[in-house]
């Protein structure tokens, strides 16, 4: 931590290092010195580009002037599987009574914001400790099929999570997403990681998101993920659509992009999650 401080011009002496839970794959610190406070995440055993794809996430999010994300002071780019660490700004606050109302606007004018012209990414990126493979699609169906679905039925396999009865359902869902999905909905930027964990309030209850893993697609697939583990408050929701309106469809397509972040934490950690999965699978392919 030392070395990367004195990279960023801060040479003075570290008074505080506290843990700051929250996470669950990698370490994160609050780090104090005589000049400032900063954020600090380290991680290893993971690919040297780990951090850059964080830092790029957030700035993407920042162009966007949508919604406020921490100042990236410094980021390691290695060798694989050495020690890496990530340098943020310190934010310290307070929800207050608006700041759901805040965070719903902000998250609906990140969606309306001007985005690539095409689904996907350039690059891979990762969801939790995971590689997501990216391509650019002009049909956001094949991208979730081939980008998002597939590869966490490939990888389940590979780990011996996906049983043949598993199996052979997510095949036949796969085979019909046609029925379900929307094929051109409006290219958005997504934080693509948006749960609870992963926003936090600022000074005077100013909404900030971390943690990003950015992709261009379809909003709904972002809001579907607020509501899974632990929902977002009713405001957040009644306030994202004064702006931006949530389809009729919706609660039709939710279980099926909920279903890609459950094949995640399935293959993450573990069959607590099966049969989460298996529910979802067993609505659409019988």
């Amino acid at each position: 931590m030392e070395q990367s401080l004195r990279k960023i011009g801060d040479h003075t002496a570290i008074q505080t290092v506290q843990p700051v839970s929250g996470g669950e794959i990698r370490q994160a610190y609050y780090v104090k010195t005589e000049q400032q406070a900063y954020f600090i995440k380290t991680n290893q055993g993971v690919t040297g580009n780990f951090f850059k794809v964080e830092a790029d996430g957030l700035e993407r999010i920042r162009a966007t002037g949508t919604i406020a994300v921490p100042e990236v002071y410094y980021y390691d780019e290695t060798i694989d599987n050495q020690e890496m660490v990530l340098i943020l700004e310190w934010i310290q606050g307070e929800t207050s009574a608006t700041t759901a109302q805040q965070l719903g606007k902000q998250i609906a004018a990140l969606h309306l914001a001007p985005a690539a012209p095409h689904y996907g990414m350039e690059h891979p990126t990762f969801v939790g400790e995971l590689i997501q493979p990216n391509k650019w699609y002009d049909n956001w169906i094949n991208y979730f099929h081939e980008q998002r679905l597939l590869p966490q039925l490939d990888l389940a396999i590979q780990q011996k999570r996906m049983p043949h009865a598993r199996r052979a359902k997510l095949e036949t869902l796969l085979n019909r997403l046609d029925r379900y999905l929307p094929s051109h909905p409006r290219v958005s930027l997504l934080h693509g990681d948006l749960w609870g964990g992963n926003w936090l309030a600022g000074p005077h209850g100013k909404p900030y998101v971390i943690d990003p893993s950015v992709v261009y697609g379809d909003h709904l697939f972002e809001l579907a993920f607020t509501e899974l583990f632990h929902r977002f408050p009713d405001d957040f929701y009644s306030h994202y659509q004064t702006l931006l309106p949530i389809a009729d469809y919706y609660q039709e397509v939710k279980p099926i992009y909920q279903l890609f972040y459950l094949l995640v934490h399935l293959n993450i950690f573990g069959e607590g999650y099966g049969s989460s999965v298996d529910q979802i699978l067993k609505k659409y392919a019988g």
